[in-house]
């Protein structure tokens, strides 16, 4: 998620299914100042664009909640979580995810050519038939 106040920073944020434990912070390694100890905006944006994407009978079986009320929503997703209150995780998790998307969003910088790149070589490649 791209920050509101700075073009170049970018959030990574994510939520355990089960637990709950979420992990939150920026591009530069550095914690959002928004989950300290709650689900800081970000985790919020993330439970609700998750619900617009998959509906929240999905989302809420993949993270395993039961929100309680008869027609849930992400409000109601994320409120039956925040009722067990999660533990803040370990930051390293998000910090290699986003390291791996920053080298993935390299290749878009490259020119366009057909030659395989060596660290793209777990792609399954169609052979021409000799």
């Amino acid at each position: 998620m791209s920050s509101g106040s700075d073009i170049g920073r970018v959030y990574v944020s994510s939520v355990a299914a089960g637990s709950y434990t979420f992990a939150c912070g920026t591009n530069n390694n550095r914690p959002c100042g928004g989950a300290n100890g709650y689900f800081c905006n970000h985790l919020r944006a993330l439970v609700g664009e998750a619900v617009l994407q998959y509906g929240v009978e999905r989302v809420a079986r993949y993270l395993k909640v039961e929100a309680g009320t008869a027609e849930p929503d992400a409000t109601a997703l994320l409120a039956a979580m925040t009722a067990t209150r999660p533990a803040q995780g370990d930051r390293s998790a998000s910090a290699q995810v986003f390291s791996r998307f920053l080298r993935h969003l390299s290749y878009l910088e490259l020119p366009a050519d057909t030659r395989p790149l060596p660290e793209m070589q777990w792609f399954p490649t169609t052979r021409a038939a000799a």
